[in-house]
């Protein structure tokens, strides 16, 4: 989300209330009244020095399931155990052949009738339409100090096959003796998606990668595949138990709204698998739109559990604990139900309606995320984004009438519903959140240079004018964004504009909210990559994606940052980069400068220190390490350190940069 004076507006028309400090107790709590609402000063507004406020959770930094933690304690001795790597070499086939092993010399190619994920070049298999078969191999060796190794590969598959149940032709992915995963013609798709598997069990072997196609005798399938990596990372002896669990989680959702579009009920349910080697005996949903509630009325209602027990609410309401029937051991997988209600209240907000217009996001129920440092229960913040969850699959059906039109996350397909209504049907893969929007919007849409498909949602009072400037912003910066850290996987993407927002913008996967701002859409679209694809604990580690993203909108827009460093001046010693929102929630007023402004001069900074190409590269294959993963401070320092021979220790003491 990107502030703007608007909220500032909002803010001197009311009188600044109150917060106290919050700590979340060991054991949540039973339900609590209604909390003071703190409403931010506006911007430029000075603040009193102050030492920083402490984190609800301790702040440990932690890597992806089956990883090891990287705290701010052993940052250093991990960077010096395992230097963050990629093994596999030429991995785009843009470097001819070498070191690749093929079965014949039309699989590594740039011939037409295939296209690359990036670049120019790729791996095409098979194609042929009769009996066949290719092959294409690469040794690796997988460091034995680093505990995590993750293989990730962009894979399209097209075929003339036409049955929709028998696999005919085939590509078997390999790392040793090993079997990955077998695609086939029943998994063809439009374009590339990208495969992700944890291979740290090879640590310190040198071992085959392989990839193997067959067709049988008629009808062609293409297996295509580029930009292979091997990335390795972390260190080997974590102090706990960090994995991330509750982990591949899928939420099924079914709702059926007014006549409004106000107010939706229905039934969620979620299906999760334990990845830690302790046993999970409990889950907490974050109920974050409750904020904007009290607890004898709030927003979003949970009844009737199954799969478990529910438990207290605690943190505001905002989070609900669900004892489940039986703990699960590491592997295992449960699914919890329940009936859900969410009702949206008036006001131009990320969760809110404006006149006909509901805006939906963060209603769902997610699944909340322990690790080493615990049940990540942090509360509800207004000023930026309180939001930590996995990436999940959502299949979402929404009744609405056929007047309201409902743009969502994924990839939606209307159909005819009772009298005067339709079903939307959405369905969203590797997403952290799930939003929609409801109304009587004027819609426009267009395709990107690249391929992505646009939509705009415009309520009452924006003109076709400011429309077609955003569609145009959105293809431009979309595909800005993709050519510097990865193509936009999520298929199409929707943008609901509303000059009535208090804020500029807000992210949400393939689904944004602004302002008629070329600045701000471009600043939500970055959100794609920094936040919705790269993940983090917005809580904890704001300049994650807000710092990223304001840097990667700059870039979009041709600005260099020449000197914006020298503007920097600090309010305090306690003041960083990386402060938590526990901080900037009671320095509301320095929020935006420095976790915006500061950050994304400190990354040009960066580039400046260590080149234009080391930085190009240092940001693209970061993502793609931890493309679907989580980020943190500790990881993108060391991959930063691993990029350049520059000592950068007092690069980071410098922008204030810890952890």
């Amino acid at each position: 989300m990107r502030p703007t004076p608007r909220k500032a507006v909002a803010a001197s028309a009311l009188t600044l209330a109150a917060l106290a400090a919050v700590s979340l107790p060991a054991t949540p709590a039973a339900a609590t009244p209604e909390r003071t609402v703190s409403v931010a000063a506006a911007p430029g507004t000075a603040t009193p020095a102050a030492a920083a406020a402490p984190d609800s959770i301790a702040a440990t930094s932690v890597t992806a399931p089956g990883s090891a933690a990287v705290t701010p304690a052993n940052a250093a001795a991990a960077a010096d155990a395992c230097t963050p790597a990629q093994v596999i070499t030429n991995g785009g086939f843009e470097s001819g052949v070498s070191p690749w092993t093929q079965s014949s010399t039309s699989v590594i190619t740039s011939r037409t009738g295939q296209s690359a994920h990036g670049g120019t070049a790729f791996a095409w298999l098979d194609g042929v339409g009769s009996t066949h078969t290719d092959t294409l191999s690469q040794s690796v060796t997988i460091p034995s100090g680093c505990a995590a190794a993750t293989l990730t590969f962009w894979l399209h598959i097209d075929t003339a096959e036409t049955t929709s149940s028998t696999a005919y032709d085939k590509l078997t992915a390999k790392i040793g003796t090993t079997t990955l995963a077998t695609y086939s013609n029943l998994d063809k798709n439009t374009g590339y998606v990208q495969k992700s598997f944890d291979v740290s069990a090879f640590a310190g072997q040198t071992v085959s990668l392989a990839f193997t196609g067959t067709e049988d005798s008629s009808l062609q399938s293409s297996f295509v595949l580029d930009d292979l990596a091997l990335n390795t990372s972390g260190d080997t002896a974590p102090p706990a138990d960090s994995t991330r669990t509750p982990a591949a989680p899928s939420y099924t959702v079914s709702l059926s709204s007014n006549t409004a579009g106000t107010v939706w009920t229905g039934h969620e349910s979620a299906t999760f698998t334990n990845a830690s080697a302790t046993a999970l005996g409990e889950v907490y949903l974050r109920l974050w739109d409750n904020y904007h509630g009290t607890c004898t009325s709030m927003p979003i209602a949970v009844s009737n559990v199954t799969g478990g027990t529910a438990g207290a609410l605690s943190v505001g309401c905002t989070a609900l604990q669900i004892t489940l029937a039986s703990p699960l051991t590491q592997g295992q997988s449960a699914t919890i139900g329940f009936d859900l209600g969410i009702t949206v209240p008036s006001g131009a907000d990320r969760f809110g309606y404006d006149g006909a217009f509901s805006f939906i996001g963060n209603a769902l129920p997610l699944l909340a995320v322990k690790d080493g440092a615990g049940w990540h229960l942090d509360p509800y913040t207004n000023n930026g984004e309180s939001f930590y969850s996995l990436a999940a699959d959502f299949k979402v059906t929404l009744d609405h009438p056929t007047t309201l039109l409902v743009p969502a996350t994924g990839a939606s397909v209307d159909a005819a519903g009772t009298s005067g209504r339709t079903v939307t049907t959405a369905t969203a893969t590797k997403v952290r959140d799930f939003a929609w929007a409801a109304g009587p919007f004027s819609k426009i849409s267009g395709t990107s240079t690249a391929g992505t498909p646009i939509n705009v949602y415009s309520v009452t009072g924006i003109s076709s004018a400011n429309a077609q400037s955003m569609l145009t912003t959105a293809k431009t910066a979309v595909d800005a964004h993709s050519s510097r850290f990865g193509a936009y996987p999520y298929g199409e993407l929707d943008a609901v504009i509303d000059n009535n927002f208090w804020f500029g913008g807000m992210e949400y996967p393939g689904f944004v909210l602004d302002l008629v701002s070329t600045t701000a859409l471009t600043h939500e679209i970055g959100h794609q990559w920094w936040y919705g694809i790269v993940g983090d604990d917005e809580y904890n580690s704001p300049w994650l994606d807000e710092s990223f993203t304001d840097y990667a909108t700059d870039l979009a827009l041709g600005k260099t940052g020449t000197s914006c460093w020298s503007s920097v001046s600090w309010a305090s010693s306690a003041e960083k980069i990386t402060n938590s929102m526990a901080y900037w929630d009671t320095h509301s007023s320095r929020y935006s400068t420095v976790v915006y402004g500061y950050g994304k001069c400190a990354l040009h900074d960066l580039r400046r220190l260590i080149g234009e190409t080391a930085m190009t590269k240092l940001l693209k294959d970061y993502a793609t390490s931890h493309w679907y993963g989580v980020s943190t401070t500790a990881e993108f320092k060391a991959a930063a350190q691993a990029a350049t021979t520059t000592d950068l220790t007092s690069f980071w003491t410098t922008h204030r940069i810890e952890g």
